[in-house]
């Protein structure tokens, strides 16, 4: 019942739709730090969006009925990942400051959604090992580029954790990477066999 309304072509129009208003919403949030930012690291400064823009362009090719594996792969653990990440991030900031912004409860909503339609598409995903090999690449690339350039979204009062926010960043991308191969790869394995 559930998958009728999720993979129906209106519901996923509606879905593209709220993913591309997402998506420009979140690199007009980033502006800020794009208008900081060298040319050669503007692909992998502003996360959430790129994101949300990986998984709107798999929606517009599902549609289509076509998969680019390449593109779901990038969709999957970009949106797991940072979906996750901005969540966890927003907890700490209540934490450390012992409040939150409207704007910042909208995030943990709005990213806690990002990582859970990327679950809920899942079944129609074609990944391979070599996609997620991409992706993983991608989103270790990315660790390099926030902690070792000093190049992460900026959270306030959570820059005296770089240390240790980059630790943790690193792991989830392990972790996502991993979940991504038994949810999807495992599977494009399992179908050729």
């Amino acid at each position: 019942m559930i998958k009728n309304i999720l993979f129906h072509p209106q519901f996923i129009v509606i879905l593209l739709i709220i993913n591309l208003f997402g998506t420009i919403y979140g690199y007009l949030w980033y502006g800020n730090q794009l208008s900081n930012t060298p040319i050669y690291f503007l692909p992998f400064v502003p996360d959430s969006p790129t994101a949300s823009l990986f998984f709107t362009i798999f929606l517009f090719f599902i549609l289509k009925g076509k998969n680019i594996p390449l593109i779901e792969a990038l969709a999957f653990t970009t949106l797991v990942k940072y979906g996750l990440w901005a969540v966890v991030m927003n907890m700490l900031t209540l934490l450390v400051n012992g409040s939150l912004s409207w704007q910042s409860y909208m995030l943990i909503a709005s990213h806690g959604a990002m990582a859970i339609q990327a679950f809920l598409y899942a079944p129609l995903y074609k990944i391979k090992i070599s996609h997620l090999t991409i992706a993983a690449i991608w989103l270790l690339h990315n660790e390099i580029i926030d902690y070792i350039f000093d190049m992460m979204p900026t959270y306030g009062s959570l820059s005296n954790y770089q240390n240790q926010i980059g630790y943790f960043t690193f792991w989830l991308s392990i972790v996502v990477i991993i979940v991504v191969y038994q949810i999807s790869v495992k599977k494009q394995i399992k179908n050729m066999s």
